[in-house]
């Protein structure tokens, strides 16, 4: 917990020993009204079942469960859970005006080895009074979670600190995946890559399978931790999610990798290539 009155350390300083964007500390928004968060939860969990609901099959499907809500306000509470309904197709979608869309690299490409390629999502947290945006940076060969950051405020920050730390710790991989989100079109978010010479993909506006990897691993944190756990705070959510993330790598096994853990994976390929393993996952 952020102390503000303590003299021996910036709250700079303990934003950064917690993992938490000053920013997101700073944030004081007005919570959302308990229906709103109470709608949130349902479209939340139903997305994970129905990711091709869009808001007015949404509304339509919480109607039947009886809440009198309209199209308008199922768009509104998805964009600000950062939801979109995915398809098969790509869908002709505008980007951001001032940010750049890059070429999908993934296409066709054999991924043979850990640090080849990374990939990163937001996704909606829920807790008793409010919600939080966690963001993850993932290997794609192993599945191994690098780094993740939690925060109240969907910003460019908190993803970069993610990436950055990531960086730091693991090097730098070949290619970067993403989706077309602002973040990570934004201009702060490419120039950490490109100052990296990493090669920068990004999917196809709504097309889930391009980033299949940590849509699954946002399935299985949900289901196994935050829909089990009715988080009190922000700081009770950092304390599950990063103990559930370090079972994920370290102790979960990996049906893709015939039972071993993305730790595992990841670990025994970097020391055919001459590198020792690190088993650290930075929390948020």
């Amino acid at each position: 917990m952020v102390e503000p009155t303590n003299t021996n350390l910036s709250i700079r300083v303990q934003c950064g020993l917690l993992s938490i964007s000053r920013s997101g500390w700073y944030y004081d928004p007005k919570g959302p009204d308990p229906l709103s968060l109470k709608l949130m939860g349902l479209i939340d969990k139903q997305f994970l079942d129905t990711p091709y609901y869009g808001s007015r099959q949404m509304a339509r499907y919480l109607r039947r469960l009886g809440y009198c809500v309209g199209r308008h306000r199922v768009r509104r509470l998805m964009r600000t859970m950062g939801l979109r309904a995915i398809y098969q197709e790509p869908r002709t979608s505008q980007p951001h005006p001032d940010h750049k869309v890059y070429p999908y690299l993934l296409r066709n490409l054999a991924v043979k080895q850990p640090n080849q390629v990374w990939c990163t999502d937001i996704t909606y947290i829920p807790i008793k009074r409010g919600f939080l945006y966690l963001v993850a940076i993932m290997d794609w060969y192993s599945r191994k979670v690098l780094s993740w950051r939690l925060s109240n405020t969907m910003d460019t920050r908190f993803c970069i600190e993610a990436l950055e730390e990531a960086i730091d710790l693991y090097g730098r991989p070949e290619i970067f995946n993403t989706d077309q989100g602002s973040q990570f079109t934004s201009f702060d978010f490419t120039s950490v890559l490109k100052e990296n010479n990493i090669k920068i993909s990004m999917d196809g506006k709504g097309r889930w399978m391009d980033n299949v990897f940590i849509e699954r691993l946002w399935r299985s944190l949900k289901y196994e931790c935050v829909y089990l756990n009715a988080f009190e705070h922000g700081v009770q959510a950092r304390k599950q999610i990063g103990a559930w993330l370090r079972h994920y790598n370290q102790t979960r096994p990996h049906s893709t990798f015939n039972g071993q853990t993305p730790d595992e994976v990841y670990n025994k390929e970097k020391i055919y290539q001459g590198h020792a393993p690190d088993n650290n996952i930075q929390a948020a």
